[in-house]
């Protein structure tokens, strides 16, 4: 980081100061997978013309001012240094995935520049079994969350059908509530056991930050230096409409039909490594998006001061145990989803998630940023998988006319944790994508797994319901 500078822009958010601290570096990188091969010139053109003139952290470098507090400071871009072409062998089959998981394993590991803004995108114009080419974008998560960076994407991006219409996305429909109906002496009962539940809730969350640890597991190996750790990436592809089945029957959401099937993946993993390590207690943390819409919005629309998807990082934990595999819910694993959701459902809107902020802000004032980052970092550490999940457009897009998009996914880098998994939707399919720590989680066995738990959970969706 750099040192003291006089002219400083405006100050780094609280989350995007403990996201790159001495602690904690975490980065987002997003593939980006197309038809046909890219034209280099062109994509330079496009940084320069539409992506950094989204927001001018995208031009700036993070200072340090004489109070220690970090700012934002606008800087000249040499855009030639924020993109790289690597060069891979000569292969006789001219298809690169080997070469591409190396590459993307590689760039996971590599710190950005203290004296440069904090991202970059990488061209890949070798074919894979999957597209013709790649755009690998990876920024530093203190730029902002999953849904500032890909709502910023979404703005460059258009519709292969029609390039004048907006982007679709798949809609969200939620039951309302009919404890709107009651009286207030009718919701006593309900708003009492809120209240509990949070506090509970609150209680068990601060011992994981702090006090209770899950034990080593194959997926889980307690190193200390995890997050410097060589990972291994890869991802799965799923069809939505599978998806969208089981969740239809089961009265769930997409997201809960996700977890549950890596749920039941990560206990199938860990019975194949060690057969006792699938009644110990494992603990996820799930992102979610604490926003009040979880439509996206435009740039302009994010950055004003009102807006109700402000620009940022607006996300926060929940911890949920993991079910234990038993030889009842190995034979039926849509059990696995019907408890990601009852957990989610009451955890989502629990008192706990106010709590938790309030007392991360409580830390940083009494204690100063470097502990507040501890903290957090405590709290990934002390658990075994993070996930996080984001929607994309249901329509095919393009990257400028000539150049539309096969796929999309992402990952998180940085994580003090042995496994990281995400999801993410695009025209119809869902891209699991998981980092596992290298020589410690078999990645291609783990991969196995998560097929295997989604094909058992459409048999059974099938068959009983």
């Amino acid at each position: 980081m750099n040192n003291f500078h006089e002219e400083v822009s405006f100050p780094v958010s609280p989350i995007g100061d403990y996201f790159n601290s001495s602690v904690l570096s975490i980065s987002i990188l997003g593939v980006m997978e197309t038809e046909v091969a890219i034209d280099v010139s062109q994509i330079m053109s496009l940084i320069k013309s539409t992506f950094l003139p989204i927001n001018m952290r995208y031009s700036s470098t993070m200072i340090v001012d004489k109070e220690g507090n970090k700012h934002w400071k606008q800087v000249e871009v040499n855009i030639k240094e924020h993109v790289k072409i690597p060069i891979f062998p000569t292969i006789s089959n001219n298809l690169h995935d080997e070469h591409f998981d190396e590459y993307l394993s590689k760039i996971a590991l590599e710190t950005f520049p203290e004296n440069k803004p904090l991202w970059e995108i990488h061209i890949i114009n070798y074919p894979t079994s999957n597209a013709a080419a790649a755009l690998i974008f990876k920024l530093h998560h203190s730029l902002g969350d999953g849904y500032s960076i890909l709502g910023a994407l979404y703005s460059c991006l258009q519709r292969v059908d029609n390039p004048s219409l907006p982007l679709i996305f798949p809609s969200s429909k939620n039951v309302e509530s009919k404890n709107n109906e009651k009286t207030i002496l009718s919701r006593l009962p309900h708003n009492v056991s809120l209240v509990m539940n949070g506090v509970l809730d609150f209680g068990w969350s601060l011992l994981k930050s702090t006090k209770m640890v899950d034990k080593e597991t194959p997926i889980r190996s307690g190193n200390d230096d995890v997050r410097f750790q060589p990972v291994t990436i890869l991802n799965v592809s799923f069809s939505l409409d599978s998806i969208k089945d089981i969740k239809d029957k089961l009265r769930v959401s997409v997201n809960d039909v996700l977890i549950g099937v890596i749920f039941f993946a990560i206990r199938l993993y860990m019975k194949s490594m060690n057969h006792e390590s699938v009644k110990t207690k494992t603990t996820a943390l799930v992102l979610l998006n604490t926003r009040n819409t979880r439509v996206y919005k435009s740039v302009q629309e994010m950055v004003d001061t009102n807006s109700d998807a402000p620009w940022g990082n607006r996300l926060t934990f929940l911890h949920i145990p993991i079910p234990e595999l038993s030889d009842s819910n190995y034979s039926k694993p849509l059990d696995f989803v019907l408890e990601a959701s009852k957990i989610i459902k009451r955890k989502r809107y629990s008192l706990a998630i106010p709590m938790n902020a309030v007392l991360l802000d409580l830390v940083k004032k009494f204690k100063g940023t470097e502990a507040a980052a501890r903290y957090l970092h405590d709290t990934l550490k002390n658990t075994s998988v993070t996930i996080s999940h984001m929607v994309g457009p249901a329509n095919q897009v393009a990257l400028a006319k000539n150049l539309p998009v096969k796929g999309i996914y992402f990952f998180t880098l940085g994580s003090p944790q042995s496994l990281t998994m995400t999801a993410m939707s695009y025209m119809g399919r869902l891209r699991v994508g998981f980092g596992v720590e290298k020589g410690f989680i078999d990645a291609h066995k783990f991969k196995s797994c998560i097929e295997n738990s989604m094909e058992q959970m459409i048999k059974e969706a099938k068959t009983n319901f």
